[in-house]
């Protein structure tokens, strides 16, 4: 081959993956709100699974908007922020946890012992989702988030109105390993969640994901959960997220004030 039909050849190479790089371009900045949209969409909708108000016969939206009351709250003191504290981020409808959390002044560095979940910064502030039965507020659904193997996992957990009893739980962003990890997907390990305690009596959290299965018989099942088969790591991860956030760390004030109000 001439050095001629060489650099040809080489010129239509370039060329060619030139406009295979702007179409690829194009159709991800095209895609991008299409995308983000059904993000938003399925955060929604396993946000009504946690709750069990999903009806996949009805538009997410309006059950959401029927059933589902949305709050933020002050992790610190524990208290609800009233609506006339909102702002343009700390708001029900534009509040970004990715975002909050990466604002020194809407979130506070953790200590090496207080970074059980290891997200390193955790929100000041966090949005909550009531769960509304004939007006009146029957669960309350936390997000919750922390490293599992190989990603940051967004999830959801339902409580009774006794804020002790797990009604819901869900993962709705994760990117841990299919037939492992990715088995926190699995409908029957999330309903294993349901009607397990999280505090004694005495207040003191009790909840786990263990290593296995629970045994029934044992005096702390109604405190423990079946941990996932191959994926330890994972398994370790759920359980360190779950606990920071129901601790004094996260929820804790929140659970606290909402106990003194019953």
């Amino acid at each position: 081959m001439s050095v001629d039909s060489t650099a040809k050849t080489i010129r239509v190479a370039l060329v060619v993956c030139l406009v295979c790089s702007v179409l690829v371009s194009t159709a991800a900045v095209g895609l991008r709100g299409i995308q983000e949209k059904n993000k938003e969409q399925d955060k929604l909708k396993n946000i009504l699974i946690a709750g069990d108000v999903l009806d996949t016969e009805k538009d997410i939206r309006e059950i959401f908007d029927e059933y589902i009351q949305a709050d933020i709250v002050n992790l610190r003191t524990g208290k609800i922020m009233t609506k006339s504290e909102y702002t343009e981020v700390l708001n029900p409808e534009t509040f970004d946890i990715k975002t909050i959390a990466k604002a020194p002044q809407y979130s506070r560095k953790l200590s090496t012992e207080e970074n059980l979940a290891q997200i390193d910064r955790q929100p000041n502030y966090m949005v909550i989702y009531w769960v509304k039965v004939q007006s009146q507020k029957s669960k309350v659904i936390l997000p919750i988030f922390g490293k599992g193997l190989w990603s940051t996992m967004y999830g959801l957990i339902a409580l009774d109105r006794d804020l002790t009893t797990v009604k819901g739980f869900t993962f709705y962003e994760h990117g841990e390993t299919p037939g492992l990890g990715g088995e926190v997907d699995n409908p029957r390990w999330k309903a294993s969640w349901i009607g397990k305690k999280i505090f004694d009596k005495s207040g003191n959290l009790q909840i786990e994901v263990i290593k296995g299965n629970v045994n029934p018989a044992d005096s702390r099942a109604q405190y423990q959960v079946d941990g996932l088969s191959g994926a330890t790591i994972t398994t370790r991860g759920i359980n360190a997220l779950v606990r920071f956030w129901l601790s004094e760390n996260g929820y804790g004030p929140f659970i606290a004030q909402q106990r003194g109000m019953q």
